[in-house]
């Protein structure tokens, strides 16, 4: 039995033709045509018809708007590599430090939300006015190896993802939704970004050794006025491919995150019983002792993916179960790096170092525990997906907040 009398003996069962339509869309498309024709009185198949060939009668005005969109970005992307050319430049002399490199990027993006989101004035001066501030007072810091410079340089790009946040939010700001959006967006914004700035490096390669061949190396000169240049340009494009929903991102990362997680997870298990094993005390050695922030954090980020990628479905997979061992796991990371902080203030006196890494962690400790919390209920039936998401989206203006001391407070106090 052909395609053909497939469709017209399951002419009124929506479940086999769209069984039909899944295995073979190509085939389906083109055989529904000739059955279309011999039975036009059939609703199931005029839901098909307009599936198939809908064709939007404002199309026009849809059209204008992508081209103004896509325009809006286009122009972004390039002032943002020409602010960030420029800025390198400067670095280069030495003359302002390289953390400036994140306002050749972060404020245009924010630009390009606020432009497709325009938000109330309150909040647009608020965004444009913290960036400013923030340009105006990084640079105004002596280029010292002090700590509490380098920690304020540290912070600065989490302060302006914060902003960048807010921008994206917009008169939402408040919604939980929204910050989850937001979540989700940088996810797929860093694995789209990963795949064209691999193809970039590609295209790089390619056009050194082309230029190599004739005897001409290029090298600086392509870095400097090309690689640069793209570096931010990506950005724009990659923010723009995403928020216009392109499918590539949204089906990739949650397969990602389900594969991530317990590839973290089992790594990390061995990473910590090899620790225990050659007998490593992160309360005496300090370098250890950052290693272990630094999986920390990564965790935390790893977690918060997943979690960000899951959507509101009331079902529980494995994957949950992953998650939540995960955050115990890393509760357990943080309590031994918070006693061996405290311990360090305790016999090695204060200092901003110590400081700002007991308020990161400290700041990661209560909201795992607020995770893990939500995820018990979640796991028991008590409260739903969207409790575990809440532990997350809310707690994000407690990690701004800390980023802004740091950055703006930490230098004039030490």
């Amino acid at each position: 039995m052909d395609i053909n009398e497939k469709i017209v003996e399951n002419i009124d069962n929506p479940h086999e033709l769209e069984k039909f339509y899944r295995k073979d869309p190509e085939a389906f498309k083109k055989s529904f045509s000739y059955v279309w024709e011999e039975n036009h009185d059939s609703k199931v198949l005029g839901v098909w018809y307009e599936r198939l060939y809908f064709k939007d009668t404002s199309s026009t005005g849809l059209v204008s708007f992508l081209q103004k969109d896509f325009l809006s970005m286009s122009i972004l992307a390039i002032l943002a590599g020409i602010v960030t050319r420029i800025i390198m430049h400067f670095i280069t002399q030495e003359a302002i430090a390289p953390i400036n490199i994140i306002f050749g990027i972060f404020p245009f993006i924010a630009t390009y939300f606020v432009y497709n989101n325009i938000p109330k004035r309150k909040i647009l001066y608020t965004i444009a006015g913290l960036f400013i501030i923030s340009a105006i007072y990084i640079n105004l810091l002596p280029l010292e190896q002090k700590d509490s410079i380098t920690m304020a340089y540290l912070h600065l790009p989490i302060f302006s993802w914060i902003l960048m946040g807010l921008a994206f939010s917009g008169n939402e700001y408040r919604s939980g939704s929204k910050r989850l959006a937001y979540l989700k967006f940088n996810g797929e914004f860093c694995i789209l970004y990963a795949i064209m700035a691999i193809s970039g490096m590609l295209l790089t390669a390619l056009t050194m050794q082309l230029f190599n061949f004739v005897g001409l190396d290029i090298s600086k000169f392509y870095f400097n006025n090309v690689v640069i240049f793209g570096v931010a340009g990506l950005a724009m494009v990659a923010t723009y491919l995403v928020t216009r929903n392109l499918k590539l991102a949204k089906n990739i990362a949650p397969y990602i995150a389900k594969i991530f997680s317990p590839l973290v997870l089992a790594t990390l298990m061995v990473y910590i019983i090899t620790v225990i094993w050659v007998g490593k005390n992160p309360l005496l050695d300090r370098n250890f002792l950052i290693s272990f922030n630094g999986i920390l954090i990564s965790v935390l980020t790893v977690t918060i993916f997943s979690i960000t990628e899951s959507g509101t479905d009331e079902r529980k997979t494995i994957s949950d179960y992953i998650n939540f061992a995960l955050i115990v796991l890393a509760l357990g990371i943080d309590s031994v790096a918070l006693s061996a902080i405290v311990f360090r203030l305790s016999s090695y006196g204060i200092s901003p170092n110590r400081i700002v890494v007991l308020g990161v962690n400290i700041l990661i400790w209560v909201n795992l525990i607020w995770i893990m919390l939500s995820y018990m209920g979640f796991l028991k039936n008590k409260t739903g997906a969207v409790a575990v998401q809440n532990a997350v989206t809310k707690y994000l203006p407690f990690y701004g907040f800390w980023a802004g001391i740091v950055t703006f407070v930490f230098p004039l106090i030490f």
